[in-house]
């Protein structure tokens, strides 16, 4: 008998292998089989089995997955429950994202690795500010005032403490603690090193035993006893990491000591002192628990510096604002501020939301967003961004968007995604990972055995002792952290420096890139066209008449070409509807123009194509005049009317200043760079040759652009596409990686893997660079780990001791694990210092 089943709440393969490995041990399964992607399972059982003794399995067994039948509807809350996300001011994860981009409402372990969840940052917690009464807590209010109470002025709040910040200092309470009990144990067990030792004159060693149990109490129970629950747990899931280590290491040294010192007769005559105590290791496992808590400590230190750019991100946002309600300025807080609200924004503020500017010109300090430190100049009708910082001139503005629609909450939502995504060479991570801990196992196993059997006397204690150093001295987490925290640190970088990653694929891919295909319009040129002719070719029309056909038209497109006709037909006082011109059924055809009916005749306006698309005929007279103006680099667009092309128009839109820079340079990597045009060939020839792009396309519709990635990719090459517009989409989510402008359209945003906040292809190097340093960063890690532990289990094993008469203190052991993760963090925290 064979039934399917849908699975909830599996998140990577880790979740895979252990719910199929429960649902397989219930009795009465024969065989049980787990899709990860399909979220399915395939139980094959003897009889029929109830849903519910498979639901009450995996309810039991530690993990959050539930179990129901194909098609079955289940609630909303349900799922909730499952998996949760964060609450408050946050979510929290894992930073080694055992269990991909999870998350929990609540700081605690990790369910896989046992590390303390981080808590992402965000800017609910920032925008708010609220005042209390220093003498009456419980009043607290949104703006400043008096207590209606005692009359007192009220004072701002102290925000409360981060996750990262309450786990760090209760970390160092406990390792206060832990000091003070672990320093006596480790003097009084060195004491015996002395040849007449002043504390047996004192009491006798036995007694000493029994005190340093008595001190030992408090570090194992209560400072370090996470570290036991983390173990057991990894135990009872089967998810082996470095706390099974830990915990199974220092818990034996710490039972075999209070075992000997209760039932001291049990063992033989090696493991016994001259005065016949037998020899405990109770400053063994105290300053092992110790010395781990002390490396958790740094590691919760430097790992709260790794997302210190979207901590200054969130700094970015302020919190007040002045709103104009019937002429007069109003302070109100950020979270008050509604769609279309005019804003007053004063010298030196920082913007509060998303608009355009009303009235006033100024400039804007953007580095904080777009990396760029030169202010930007900035007038009526000019958009500004939340978060930068007004220059020295007043203005009024509307809000656009607000909330999480900012720019700024966009940059740090996507900055949380992309730091909790995994890139493809952590497979490798994950791969060692999942035997690293039974194999340490087995080698401490077999070091054991070997040293008793093969080892000098005392053979046991010999065996004890350096069993107990390779189960220390491993560390799995060093691995698992080589990774993220290279991400985490990158992502945050590049949005400092204006390059948003949606993931940390793109990071890996863009390194590995060997073409790059670029648009023109908006990306390798300003997107911000200027009209320079109206002409007509009909002598039935003037060229007036040709701009109010072409300004009607384009009143309901919102292509920069159309925008500037617009904004061109005010500047000539051209109003087309005064002169009885409107536009009707008007639509826009992708990659060719716009067309209308306009009086009852059927109007088009675009390039060639749609000339073909509107039936009307460019002749060779008119081909020539628009040849001239394209050989120049400009854009020319006919106007029909019915059948009939009856006008034009020029249109120019400048090359960036860091174009040719950036091309360049992108050239001198190896990077073959293609430019992909809509416009027509003579145009795009002058674009090309003021580049010096040795290779470029024209007249693309946006199907013959995903062609060319899909060829590109058929040949070999590793394709990212850069571009800004609607028919630019297609070929970005094709490509390897996506380059968006930030400039442009929210579809060729949503379609990237990459944007560039201020939409220059000096973005593009930037990203290039920030992607080689970040997997050079990956990959030092990933060494350091695989070296640290290739290198370490030998020689806590005693691989040393035949030639050198070296062996490794467990202790010793425990130094060197604890400090291998901060080893990782430190390393990756060096990409913060990078120049892109």
């Amino acid at each position: 008998m064979k039934h399917t089943y849908h699975i909830h709440g599996m998140t990577c393969n880790g979740c895979r292998s252990h719910v199929e490995e429960t649902l397989s041990q219930i009795e009465g399964v024969s065989m049980a089989t787990v899709n990860l992607e399909k979220a399915e399972a395939t139980i094959e059982m003897e009889s029929h089995i109830p849903i519910e003794k498979f639901q009450d399995a995996l309810k039991n067994d530690g993990g959050n997955y539930s179990i129901h039948m194909l098609g079955e509807q289940h609630h909303p809350k349900e799922e909730k429950e499952i998996q949760p996300k964060g609450k408050g001011t946050g979510t929290f994860y894992c930073p080694m994202h055992c269990e991909g981009d999870k998350t929990y409402d609540k700081p605690g372990d990790c369910p896989v690795c046992g590390m303390d969840l981080v808590e992402e940052q965000n800017l609910s917690a920032t925008t708010a500010e609220q005042w209390t009464c220093p003498m009456h807590p419980e009043i607290v209010k949104d703006e400043a005032g008096s207590c209606p109470i005692c009359g007192m002025d009220l004072v701002p709040m102290q925000p409360d403490l981060s996750a990262e910040e309450k786990t760090y200092y209760k970390l160092l309470k406990k390792f206060k603690i832990a000091v003070v009990f672990t320093l006596p144990i480790f003097l009084i067990a060195m004491s015996e090193m002395l040849a007449n030792n002043p504390l047996y004159d004192i009491m006798e060693q036995k007694y000493w035993n029994w005190f340093q149990f008595v001190l030992s109490i408090p570090v194992v129970f209560y400072a370090t006893w996470m570290f036991f629950e983390r173990a057991y747990k990894s135990i009872k899931t089967w998810n082996l990491n470095m706390f099974t280590l830990i915990g199974i290491g220092a818990g034996v040294a710490w039972l075999f000591s209070v075992f000997g010192m209760f039932y001291p007769d049990v063992f033989p005559s090696q493991f016994k002192t001259e005065s016949g105590a037998v020899h405990v290791y109770f400053e063994a496992s105290t300053v092992i628990l110790t010395l781990v808590l002390l490396g958790q400590l740094l590691e919760a230190r430097a790992h709260s510096k790794t997302n210190t750019a979207v901590k200054e991100l969130l700094k970015l946002a302020p919190n007040k604002a002045l709103k104009i309600v019937d002429g007069e300025e109003v302070e109100v807080s950020i979270d008050n501020i509604k769609l279309s609200d005019i804003l007053k924004v004063k010298p030196g503020d920082k913007i509060p939301v998303d608009g355009v500017i009303t009235e006033g010109n100024t400039t804007i300090d953007e580095s904080m967003i777009s990396g760029e430190p030169i202010p930007v100049n900035k007038s009526e009708g000019d958009k500004v961004n939340g978060g930068t910082i007004n220059g020295n001139q007043s203005f009024l503005m509307k809000a656009e968007r607000i909330g999480s629609d900012t720019l700024l909450s966009q940059i740090i939502q996507m900055v949380n995604d992309a730091s909790r995504s995994r890139a493809p060479i952590q497979k490798l991570a994950d791969k060692v990972s999942g035997y690293f801990v039974p194999v340490v196992v087995a080698i401490s196993l077999l070091t054991f055995t070997v040293w008793a059997i093969w080892g000098p006397e005392p053979v046991y204690v010999y065996a004890f002792v350096n069993a107990i150093a390779v189960l220390i001295i491993a560390c799995p987490c060093a691995l698992g952290l080589a990774t993220p925290m290279s991400v985490m640190v990158g992502v945050g970088k590049g949005a400092q420096n204006g390059v948003l990653i949606k993931n940390a694929e793109a990071l890996e891919r863009l390194d590995e890139v060997d073409t790059l295909i670029i648009d023109k319009t908006g990306t390798i040129t300003e997107g911000k066209p200027t009209v320079e002719i109206v002409g007509t070719f009909d002598t039935n029309f003037s060229e007036k008449e040709i701009l109010q056909f072409i300004v009607s038209l384009n009143k309901n497109s919102e292509h920069p070409l159309a925008e500037a006709t617009v904004k061109y037909g005010k500047e000539q006082n051209v109003d087309p509807e005064a002169s009885g011109l409107k536009s009707e059924e008007f639509s826009a055809v992708t990659g060719k123009g716009v067309e209308a009916t306009i009086n009852s005749k059927k109007v088009a306006l675009g390039n060639p194509k749609m000339m073909e698309y509107a039936h009307a005929d460019i002749t060779s007279q008119m081909k020539s005049k628009a040849e001239t103006y394209q050989k120049q680099g400009k854009t020319v667009s006919y106007l029909s009317i019915g059948n009939s092309v009856v006008g034009y128009i020029v249109i120019s839109d400048k090359i960036k200043k860091t174009s040719a820079k950036a091309i360049a340079a992108l050239q001198e990597r190896g990077i073959a760079v293609i430019m992909l045009t809509g416009d027509n060939h003579n145009t795009a020839q002058a674009v090309a040759t003021t580049l010096k792009l040795t290779d470029f396309k024209a007249s693309m519709l946006p199907e013959d652009k995903l062609n060319v990635v899909e060829q590109l990719q058929k040949e070999g090459k590793i394709v990212a596409m850069a571009g800004d517009g609607i028919n630019d989409a297609p070929a970005l989510a094709k490509s390897d990686v996506g380059i968006a402008m930030g400039t442009g359209t929210d579809v060729a945003i949503e379609s990237a893997m990459i944007t560039l906040v201020k939409g220059d292809l000096h973005g593009i190097v930037k990203a290039r660079n920030l992607s080689h340093a970040v997997m050079q960063n990956i990959k030092q890690n990933l060494f350091f780990a695989l070296i640290y532990n290739t290198i370490g289990i030998p020689i806590a094993a005693g691989v040393l001791f035949p030639f050198f008469g070296i062996l490794l203190s467990p202790m010793i052991a425990a130094l060197a694990m604890s400090f291998s993760s901060v080893s990782v963090i430190a390393n990756a925290l060096r990409l913060k210092k990078i120049k892109i």
